[in-house]
Order: C-alpha cells, then structure tokens, then sequence
C-alpha cells in the first residue's frame, strides 16, 4: 500500500509559565485524547474493511459474479476489486489525507474529526482487499504483534529523555527509500525485493512511530485554546494512525498467512 504519512504543521511548544503539575496533568489529558482519537480511527477502519469483505464475497455459487483465487466474489466484490473504481479507491484516502494535513489550521474541531472519521472509513474499504490475499487468523495474530510492538514503542517515545529530532531526517529518507522501491517492485514483482522492502518498513515505522509521539508530545502547549488543542490532537492521531497501519501492513507481508 502506499503510504499517507504527509508533512503536518507544528503547532508551537510547551509553555514555561505554567507550573509542572498544570503541564502534567494537561499533557496527559492532551496524549490521551491523541491516542483515543487514534484508536477509534483505527476501529472504524477495521469495522468497515471486515464489512467490506463480507459484503463483497459470498459462499454461495449462485450469487457469485465472479472469482479471486479461491474467493467467490459478488457483484459488488467485482466493483470494487475488478474495475477501474478500485484505482480511485486506494487512491481517494492520499488525497483525503493530503487536504486534511494542508486544511486542518481553518478547520474547526468538529470539522477535522469527520475528516478524520472519513479517512479512516476511505482507508478501511481500501484495505478490504487483504483479506482476499491473507487468512483472517493470520490477520488477527499480525494485528496484536502490531498492537503490542506499537504500544511499547510508542511508550518508550513518550518517557524518554533522549531527544530524538536527529532521527527525522534519516527516518524520511528511509521513508523515502520505502515508498520508491514499493512502486519499483509493483512492475518488478520481485520476492526478494518485497521481503527487503518489508524489513526496511518495519525499522522505518517502528523509529517513526517513537519519533512521531514525542513530537506531539512536545506540541502540546498549556497556553492553547480549545479549538487549537483540538487541532492538535487530532493531527498528532493521524500521525499514530499512519504509523499503526503502515506498520501493520509491513508486518503482514512478512508473517501474514497467504490464502
């Protein structure tokens, strides 16, 4: 999949004028509406995607309008899968994205979440299509590996005291590095390059998604208002969002099940 992760605006830095209780308990409030956000995010995407599935494939011989594999596929299943509608939407989530990223300063709270909520949803009927290709056990182990291994990441991002602002340049270029070869292989098909590629993604979304919530744990300002506060929060989720699912599917490739 290729990936959404777009440059986002910083949106200041803490404030010295407020004691440190204030910060601690507002920073943390702050952090745990992020993540709430993200895993709600996270949620709807696999509620829709699994819904897609099973709304696009069918048991039944007699209701098949056509065939993936082993997978007998409905008439929407072939809509979605088999025509040119699957183009525009894998690629409808980038460009949701994208106007999320450059709109969300004019935005109000509410308005940033639905497009959120949105992309979150565009993602999950995108990312139906992994069940045709993995078995549903597989997706679920693969899904608690990322789970865990983001989690304890992630925490470690959040207490460390070391500064982790040299990483950004390298992770991008590995970033880079990831989504160039990614579109190379489509037209190479090659295994071996598949398996390298998922390796290198694992390390770059692994380094991103520590760097990423440090970031956004320094974004957070006592002096914001609501709205900004807001803002904020939602645009660090879709950072954590885009490291979960990125990751996620790196994994995937690599230990996921086949059908």
């Amino acid at each position: 999949m290729a990936d959404f992760r777009t440059p986002t605006t910083r949106y200041g830095t803490a404030a010295p004028a407020a004691s440190v209780g204030e910060m601690d308990l507002g920073l943390r409030a702050y952090m745990l509406r992020v993540y709430n956000y993200m895993v709600v995010g996270l949620a709807i995407t696999g509620v829709v995607s699994l819904l897609t599935y099973n709304l696009a494939t069918t048991t039944d011989p007699a209701q098949a309008a056509g065939q993936v594999g082993s997978t007998l596929l409905t008439s929407l299943g072939v809509t979605l899968y088999g025509s040119p509608l699957q183009w525009v939407i894998i690629f409808a989530p980038l460009v949701l994205v994208i106007f999320l990223s450059v709109r969300i300063a004019r935005m109000s709270v509410a308005s940033a979440q639905i497009a959120f909520w949105a992309f979150a949803a565009l993602l999950g009927l995108s990312l139906s299509s992994i069940f045709l290709v993995y078995t549903s056990q597989s997706i679920a182990q693969v899904f608690f590996i990322t789970a865990a291994t983001f989690g304890a990441v992630s925490l470690w991002g959040y207490t460390t005291k070391r500064d982790l602002t040299g990483w950004g340049s390298f992770l991008f270029m590995g970033l880079i590095g990831v989504i160039i070869a990614s579109i190379v292989n489509i037209f190479l098909g090659s295994d071996a390059l598949g398996f390298a590629i998922s390796i290198i993604g694992v390390l770059v979304f692994t380094g991103l998604t520590a760097y990423d919530t440090q970031k956004i744990k320094e974004m957070y300002s006592a002096n914001d208002d609501g709205t900004l506060m807001g803002r904020k929060a939602i645009m660090g989720a879709l950072r954590l969002y885009l490291d979960f699912i990125n990751l996620f599917l790196m994994l995937l490739r690599l230990f996921g099940n086949r059908e």
